[in-house]
């Protein structure tokens, strides 16, 4: 089989990881790889925040559930509740996707971007999980500052990245009746 389709029916979202931190030189085949994403207009309207500091990764973590308590949507507002959750799974690295909010296309541009990240990390050993809840720290201001997201630019997700605890490689069954075929 090609090894890129490989890469893609073998990725799985890691929520357990070793606390050793990765490699400088695998972090920046990974971001590397987020900025060869493809991007509407080829704006590339995305900003990345590396954060490999514990207790910066904690801090986002713990705030991220104190906005989740407050959430009208029940089961968000739930899992911010569980005290020994966190948001990105102990990870030792994370990335903090932010678009400029003008572009034609940021959400999905950075959409791209963190899929490329998966990919690369997932064809590295490294493991990898897709985190919606960093959003909900960045909803103050202050918080954007302290973390330097540049003005104009909006937090959408959170990649958690370490080395994988285990390393499971069978393909998950998938739907095939999704498809619908005009030839």
């Amino acid at each position: 089989m090609n090894q890129v389709i490989k890469t893609i029916k073998t990725r799985r979202s890691e929520r357990k990881y070793s606390d050793e931190q990765i490699k400088d030189e695998e972090l920046n085949e990974i971001m590397e790889a987020a900025i060869y994403a493809p991007s509407g207009h080829n704006e590339q309207s995305w900003h990345f925040t590396i954060i490999q500091n514990k207790d910066l990764i904690n801090e986002i973590s713990n705030g991220a559930k104190e906005v989740m308590k407050k959430c009208d949507v029940e089961w968000i507002a739930k899992m911010g509740a569980v005290k020994e959750l966190n948001i990105f799974h102990r990870a030792p690295t994370v990335i903090i996707v932010s678009g400029r909010k003008n572009a034609v296309t940021p959400e999905i541009d950075c959409s791209a971007a963190v899929q490329n990240m998966l990919l690369a990390a997932e064809s590295l050993e490294i493991g990898s999980c897709w985190i919606g809840f960093a959003k909900f720290y960045f909803q103050s201001a202050e918080n954007m500052e302290k973390f330097k997201i540049p003005d104009g630019y909006e937090v959408y997700f959170g990649v958690s990245l370490g080395y994988k605890v285990r390393n499971i490689k069978n393909a998950l069954e998938r739907k095939r009746d999704v498809f619908t075929y005009f030839k």
